[in-house]
C-alpha cells in the first residue's frame, strides 16, 4: 500500500549523520548513523538489511583491523540498537576510518562515502576469490528525494558503482574497487499522487544527479594520492 507522504523537496539535504564512538577490541572506533525515519525504500549489498525494502536507518561502522567475528550482521544490529535505532535498517562495516566521510550533493541527490583502499584491484582479476579482506573497503550511501521502481533501484546501484570506478581512476588509482565494497541507495517510498521514476541510469534525470553526487563523495573520501593509499 502506498505510504502517504508529502511531495519531496528536491532542495533539502536528507543525509544528516550522527557521529558515534565506542571502545572495542582495544581500539577507539567510530560509526556514522543516518536515521531518515519511515517512508524510505533502500537497495543495498550490505551484510545487514541488504536487498530491497523499506528501511529506517543506515549504520556505517568502523571495526578493528583483524576483525574475526563470524556474526557481522548480529554485531551491526547490536550496535544499531545501542545507538537507539528502531525498525529495520542497513548495516555496513569497514576497518577504514569513518569519522570524516567524503560528502557531495547534486540537485537533491546526496551521497557520503568512506574509503579504505589498502586492498584494491580490478573486478575481473584472474584466479579464484580468496574471501573478504576488511581493511580495504569503500562504503557508499546515497539518497534520492524521489520514488523509484524496483528496476530503477537496481539501476541506481549500477550507476553508483560506475561513478565510484570513475572517481578511483580519475584520482590515479588503477583499480575498480576493493573486494568488500558495499553500497546503499535510498529513495522515497511511493506515495499517493506522486511520481515513481522508472529510470536511474547515468543519463536519466535522477541517475545523473546520483552519479555526480557519488563521484564527488568518493573523490572526497579517497586518500590524497595513490602513493598514500
Amino acid at each position: 500500500m502506498p505510504v502517504p507522504l508529502p511531495p519531496p523537496r528536491t532542495g533539502h539535504r536528507p543525509l544528516t549523520l550522527e557521529h558515534l564512538t565506542r571502545d572495542e577490541d582495544g581500539e577507539r572506533l567510530h560509526a556514522l548513523l543516518w536515521r531518515p525515519g519511515p517512508g524510505w525504500r533502500m537497495v543495498s549489498s550490505a551484510v545487514l538489511g541488504g536487498g530491497t525494502g523499506e528501511r529506517a536507518w543506515v549504520l556505517n561502522a568502523q571495526v578493528a583491523h583483524g576483525y574475526r567475528r563470524t556474526d557481522p550482521a548480529r554485531h551491526l544490529a547490536g550496535l544499531a540498537r545501542a545507538a537507539g535505532a528502531e525498525g529495520p535498517g542497513v548495516g555496513l562495516m569497514t576497518a577504514a576510518e569513518v569519522a570524516d566521510p567524503g560528502r557531495a550533493g547534486d540537485g537533491g541527490a546526496e551521497a557520503f562515502a568512506t574509503a579504505g583502499i589498502s586492498v584494491r584491484g580490478w573486478a575481473a582479476a584472474p584466479g579464484e576469490g580468496a574471501g573478504a579482506v576488511l581493511p580495504g573497503t569503500i562504503n557508499i550511501v546515497a539518497a534520492l528525494p524521489v520514488a523509484l521502481t524496483d528496476a530503477a533501484l537496481v539501476n541506481a546501484v549500477i550507476t553508483a558503482t560506475e561513478a565510484k570506478v570513475q572517481a578511483l581512476v580519475e584520482s590515479g588509482h588503477d583499480c575498480s574497487g576493493t573486494p568488500t565494497d558495499a553500497v546503499c541507495v535510498a529513495a522515497r517510498a511511493p506515495y499517493a499522487g506522486g511520481e515513481t521514476h522508472a529510470f536511474a541510469g547515468p543519463r536519466s534525470l535522477w541517475g545523473a544527479r546520483l552519479a555526480r553526487a557519488v563521484h564527488g563523495a568518493v573523490r572526497a573520501a579517497l586518500p590524497a594520492g595513490p602513493r598514500h593509499a
